[in-house]
């Protein structure tokens, strides 16, 4: 038995509570406590919110209840979960029967689309750019990071006041200087976002690689005549993997709100493909008597870059070793 004297008062504390493992302690935590836990360790909301967004670009356009580009100017601006007033005749006719007719889930925007259906479809469009300059970036960032901490000396030196330069500059500034000279385009904004993705992985790749370049088995192969292509590749890449998922699964959150605001800018998606930062600009006009068609993008936004954040959170306390057995 052990005591322990707080404010004066003595507390008695069992023994067996001492020896007790850390994860076994119980731990009182209030309402709000709780609930951090439990989406912490439980990454429902997030993995919900992520697998719709999966769903969306692949079945979404398939079941958007309207054509995404043409609506009726009749109905515009009609709020969310209305009918529209216009006769039969003149209605924006669902593309299935199953849907109410004239019914609008998200309501109307300025000129009659329906904004769930451009929700669904701007998902698609969202995604595909977010996930082709994620991937560019990890794979510029990852084979970086790999060379700056194997290699270190001047190539290290070189490679990592890139990164700290690059750091430096307003990425908005950069990003329209580009758009500027290149001009508006899918592949420029893919560029764009590319730039965005690959700094952050340089020099969480470069730390681990410092770490992990000092193992046992790393010398081993070393003595055993292993070239530095096989040593990167065999013994050093797979032992980043972990982080680099973790990296790759926070920086889409970013990615996702560069291209929100470089859409939102002009500078990336053009009108009319429907994107969820070209539905918020060319709401904004229009928030005092529709304000339906800036909340509805900017809460799709929201819910995604917030569940991105947790599920990123998640992966990394369950892939590191070193928190693994903390709950």
């Amino acid at each position: 038995m052990a005591t322990s004297e707080t404010k004066g008062e003595i507390q008695h504390v069992d023994s067996a509570t001492l020896d007790a493992p850390l994860n076994a302690v119980k731990v009182d935590r209030s309402f709000v406590g709780k609930f951090w836990y439990v989406m912490r360790k439980y990454p429902v909301l997030p993995t919900f919110v992520l697998s719709l967004l999966v769903l969306a670009p692949l079945i979404g356009p398939s079941i958007a209840p309207y054509e995404r580009d043409i609506g009726p100017i009749g109905d515009r601006h009609l709020g969310m979960f209305k009918t529209s007033e216009l006769p039969p005749e003149k209605r924006d006719a669902p593309r299935y029967s199953a849907w109410p007719d004239g019914f609008h889930l998200f309501g109307s925007d300025h000129i009659g689309r329906d904004v769930f259906t451009r929700v669904l479809h701007g998902a698609r469009v969202s995604m595909q750019v977010v996930l082709v300059s994620l991937v560019l970036g990890m794979f510029i960032g990852v084979a970086l990071g790999l060379i700056s901490g194997y290699y270190g000396g001047m190539i290290d030196e070189v490679i990592t006041r890139i990164v700290d330069i690059w750091y430096a500059m307003p990425f908005l500034m950069v990003a329209l200087i580009v758009v500027l000279i290149f001009g508006r385009g899918l592949t420029v904004l893919l560029f764009v976002l590319a730039l965005v993705a690959w700094s952050g992985f340089v020099r969480v790749i470069r730390a681990e690689v410092l770490v992990l370049k000092q193992r046992d088995y790393v010398a081993a192969a070393r003595v055993n005549g292993a070239s530095d292509v096989r040593i990167l590749m065999k013994h050093l890449l797979p032992g980043i993997l972990n982080t680099a998922i973790v990296v790759g699964t926070l920086n889409t959150s970013s990615l996702i709100l560069s291209e929100s605001v470089l859409s939102f800018v002009g500078a990336g998606i053009q009108p009319p493909t429907p994107a969820w930062g070209v539905m918020t600009n060319e709401g904004r006009d229009y928030l005092s008597i529709a304000a339906h068609q800036v909340l509805v993008p900017s809460a799709a936004i929201f819910l995604v870059v917030i569940s991105l954040n947790f599920l990123g959170d998640w992966l990394r306390d369950r892939l590191d070793p070193r928190l693994r057995q903390i709950d």
